[in-house]
């Protein structure tokens, strides 16, 4: 039997996924048909991108699974028209990038790399960086980014803590979890990375209050999701001194409005949404191999908890 599985995501998403697809599917043995059109009724899975023209699930009656390229699924978890799993992305390609992103920056703020990379003045400062084991770094979200950032960390001989929502062990990694945890984590962040979902429960998780808590003159960066931070309590943690520097990556409305604080703030890079993006080589392996899984009757790798949002 010929599995129908629907691509619907962007055009730009066809030519950068379909070759790949078809490929993970040859290689996984899946006797796949790979389309972007179907009659409801005929398609087995889907996979997604929320930019899709198609919003209503009610008419596919025999769809097993839908898989999404995104790694966040905010903006189709809600959707009452979807009654079969939920799969996120999980990409090694993307993970790798995410580490790379994160370790770059932390390094950057670890060796005080703007004070002679900047310097129009030509001033011969000398001063000591303190060796990685001296510095503390936080991490809010361990699912499998948080994890793997801090993994790397770890291994670099930073001080690795980490907060979420349930409790989790970690080796290396000192681990605080729920409402009572997070002030004892960010007390550990002096330099703070965000990796948690975009929840009702996650959005402004740092507000005037919870940057009152960072260590003072901590380093902020956000690769997560843009409504994590309360934009204008940054704004003012920055000018007050309680934080340093603050590295954006993700912002509520992208792209960011051209007269948006963040850009004139001497205190704020804003990076265009570039620390992981999927990689279609990888990420398409990970869809065929949850197909092969699901055509076994297999449990789904990344399944969305639909009660929790991620």
């Amino acid at each position: 039997m010929t599995l129908t599985v629907l691509f619907a995501a962007s055009n730009e998403d066809w030519h950068n996924y379909s070759r790949a697809l078809n490929k993970a599917f040859t290689e996984a043995d899946l006797n796949a048909e790979l389309v972007t059109n179907a009659p409801p009724d005929d398609v087995d899975y889907i996979v997604y991108a929320p930019t899709s023209t198609l919003q209503d699930f009610s008419p596919y009656k025999n769809t097993k699974a839908v898989l999404s390229l995104w790694a966040g699924v905010e903006r189709i978890v809600t959707n009452d028209t979807l009654s079969f799993p939920l799969i996120k992305m999980v990409d090694p390609g993307m993970t790798q990038s995410m580490v790379e992103w994160v370790v770059g920056h932390v390094m950057r703020y670890h060796l005080s790399m703007d004070r002679h990379i900047v310097n129009p003045q030509r001033k011969w400062e000398w001063h000591s960086n303190p060796l990685a084991q001296e510095r503390q770094v936080c991490i809010l979200g361990l699912g499998s980014l948080g994890t793997a950032v801090g993994n790397q960390l770890r291994r670099m001989n930073f001080r690795v803590s980490g907060w979420s929502r349930s409790a989790k062990k970690l080796d290396g990694i000192e681990t605080f979890h729920g409402s009572d945890g997070l002030c004892d984590a960010l007390a550990t962040g002096e330099i703070l990375v965000l990796l948690l979902p975009d929840t009702a429960e996650t959005e402004n998780t740092l507000n005037r209050e919870t940057l009152a808590q960072l260590p003072k003159g901590a380093f902020i960066l956000n690769p997560g999701r843009g409504p994590l931070i309360e934009d204008a309590a940054l704004i003012e943690a920055l000018d007050s001194g309680q934080v340093a520097h603050a590295t954006l990556d993700v912002f509520r409305t992208e792209p960011l409005a051209q007269d948006h604080p963040f850009w004139a703030h001497p205190n704020v890079t804003v990076t265009p949404h570039i620390a992981a993006a999927t990689r279609p080589v990888t990420s398409a392996k990970e869809i065929a191999r949850n197909i092969a899984r699901g055509e076994k009757g297999e449990p789904f790798f990344n399944l969305v908890d639909r009660a929790r949002g991620y």
